[in-house]
């Protein structure tokens, strides 16, 4: 059971997703073989770097991991994730599902092949406060893709049916207000952004789409979170207005 340096990419892996399962730290850490990440999460959980706990009971149980204060430590990198205690089961956690969604979207983005020319994925940001100190507006994600001729900004936000339509038209009349103002630009570096909303059914995502449309026409682009994760790039995504799905970036013969 030696600490060896592969495994400070799976802590700052960990660290960065705030919780992560085995899935997201093979993914991100470019593990071939799943019986390989299995023997070194288990050691980094036994060294006291990583906590473990559950989700589920039975045959769909699900290990998820959290960096411990040793491993935050170690790995120079703030402690998140869930207070739980090693080995907790837990029956169901909002806040546990809602990263994890989040961080197959960022796996999807960041350690997938991009099937579309001259596009390359460039940064992830995650977020412990608010996007500025002038709006209540806390960000799920934040990525950005070199594209030809720039840099793509995007913000990203994940739902998955917990929150009220009047609480994320609340989030959009921010995301507005963010985008009219030099805020965005002085901190990010870029002229404008998208805002990516990603639901967990297609009923779910007319709901909200339909919401943000009595806002605006901009800015926006919606997505079934399946559709998000598996087919990012493929003509999945819609506009506030409009029913003709588009892919997320358009090739340029």
């Amino acid at each position: 059971m030696r600490f060896q340096p592969r495994d400070m990419k799976i802590l700052k892996a960990v660290g960065l997703m705030a919780v992560a399962d085995r899935d997201q730290v093979k993914s991100a850490c470019a593990f071939g073989s799943t019986t390989r990440v299995n023997a070194r999460l288990l050691v980094l959980v036994r060294l006291g770097m990583l906590r473990r706990f559950y989700l589920g009971f039975g045959a769909g149980r699900k290990s998820v991991y959290a960096l411990s204060e040793k491993g935050a430590r170690m790995a120079e990198m703030p402690l998140r994730g869930p207070r739980r205690r090693q080995n907790e089961t837990l029956v169901a956690d909002y806040g546990v599902d809602h990263l994890l969604a989040i961080n197959d979207v960022y796996c999807a983005l960041a350690f997938r092949p991009i099937p579309v020319h001259g596009i390359r994925f460039r940064r992830w940001l995650a977020f412990h406060d608010t996007v500025s100190p002038s709006l209540r507006l806390i960000p799920d994600g934040y990525f950005e893709l070199d594209i030809p001729g720039g840099i793509l900004a995007a913000f990203l936000e994940v739902d998955l049916g917990h929150e009220s339509l009047a609480i994320l038209k609340e989030k959009a009349r921010q995301y507005l207000q963010l985008a009219i103002t030099s805020e965005f630009s002085r901190r990010f570096g870029q002229p404008r952004f998208r805002v990516l909303v990603l639901a967990n059914s297609a009923r779910r995502l007319r709901s909200i789409r339909g919401a943000i449309a009595s806002l605006t026409e901009k800015i926006f682009w919606f997505a079934t979170l399946d559709a998000g994760c598996q087919d990012f790039f493929a003509p999945v995504w819609l506009r506030p207005a409009g029913d003709n799905p588009q892919p997320f970036i358009q090739e340029t013969p």
